[in-house]
């Protein structure tokens, strides 16, 4: 037997839990389950339609045993409709929702994000509707159920590209790493490398063209600066060709242009801002010893005085808690 091993995948989700291991067709791991459901506030389950009530655990049965609960069920396609029920996945579902059409260098080059974001998106919603449906049982004394999925999530980020649809009639592209609608706002050459800007009004059009001795005939209003994105892209780039990254950085600041660059997961980790935020934590994992993660996105205040958590539990090991709860629930 070699050392235990821990998927880096788990550890980036399941901080401050507590780990039960269940086999939920056995019939004693089935009635702890049941203990745990009486006592809960909140159940979570991502299972394929269906699967609950061929447990048992149907929502009749559910809100028979503990009225007050609130059931948060996340699917890939959604619990009903002519493809409910259908298996999701991440990538599946960033391509059928239509996020990849929107990703990439050009119309032709569809690409996933980097990130399993339907995944999350879903986790996110969830969450809100959690917290809703929670106030609304202190209202009524009776929880309710939350209903989202991979494709509602993905859906529910199209933002103005959704509307740009709905209501334009326009199929919005993936147009690679600039603005469908301002421009110059996007990723740009220079000298040794790439700088990002975003000159999203008339006012900065102004700034960033005094800075760079840009003339900008015919292309004064973004209107215009749209309509001719390559001509525009050549201008900035021109502008940019003799300077480097960390220069131009500097002189964009000056010139009050938002700007940034493109930063490598370990200069992220690496910056002091980062750390300042609260976005990186120290915890003490029962097998691996000690663990640096990436921090909760939230901070807290009351009043002048944050009350932001900073102690935090690492990621449990399969069952690691098991016996304790088990104990407890007696």
């Amino acid at each position: 037997m070699g050392e235990p091993r821990e998927s880096t995948y788990f550890l980036s989700a399941n901080r401050n839990k507590e780990s039960i291991a269940l086999d939920l067709k056995a019939e004693t791991d089935h009635g702890l389950l049941l203990k745990l459901i009486d006592r809960a506030d909140v159940l979570v389950e991502n299972f394929r339609t269906g699967v609950l009530e061929r447990l048992g655990l149907g929502i009749t049965e559910l809100r028979e045993r503990n009225p007050r609960l609130v059931v948060l069920s996340i699917t890939g396609f959604g619990h009903d409709g002519p493809e409910g029920g259908r298996a999701g996945y991440d990538q599946i579902a960033q391509g059928e929702a239509g996020l990849m059409s929107l990703t990439g260098s050009g119309p032709d080059d569809p690409q996933r994000v980097g990130t399993p974001i339907a995944d999350l998106l879903a986790g996110m919603y969830g969450a809100y509707g959690v917290v809703a449906a929670l106030h609304e049982r202190d209202r009524t004394g009776v929880g309710s159920v939350v209903r989202t999925s991979l494709l509602a999530a993905i859906v529910g980020v199209h933002a103005f590209q959704g509307t740009r649809y709905t209501v334009a009639g326009e199929v919005g592209v993936a147009q690679g790493n600039h603005h469908p609608s301002i421009a110059p706002y996007g990723l740009f050459r220079c000298a040794d490398g790439a700088v990002q800007i975003a000159v999203g009004s008339a006012g900065l059009w102004q700034r960033f063209c005094t800075a760079f001795g840009i003339a900008d005939e015919g292309l004064a209003t973004n209107a215009e600066r749209v309509a001719q994105r390559e001509r525009v892209i050549e201008v900035v780039e021109t502008a940019f060709a003799e300077w480097t990254a960390e220069a131009l950085l500097e002189k964009l600041s000056e010139a009050g242009i938002p700007a940034g660059k493109v930063r490598r997961l370990d200069e992220v980790y690496a910056w002091d801002q980062t750390a300042s935020q609260g976005l990186l934590i120290d915890v003490e994992h029962a097998t691996l010893g000690a663990l640096q993660l990436p921090g909760p996105p939230l901070r807290f205040f009351q009043g002048d005085a944050e009350t932001t958590q900073t102690g935090h539990a690492a990621p449990p090991t399969l069952d690691q808690h098991g016996d304790a709860i088990r104990e407890w629930l007696r």
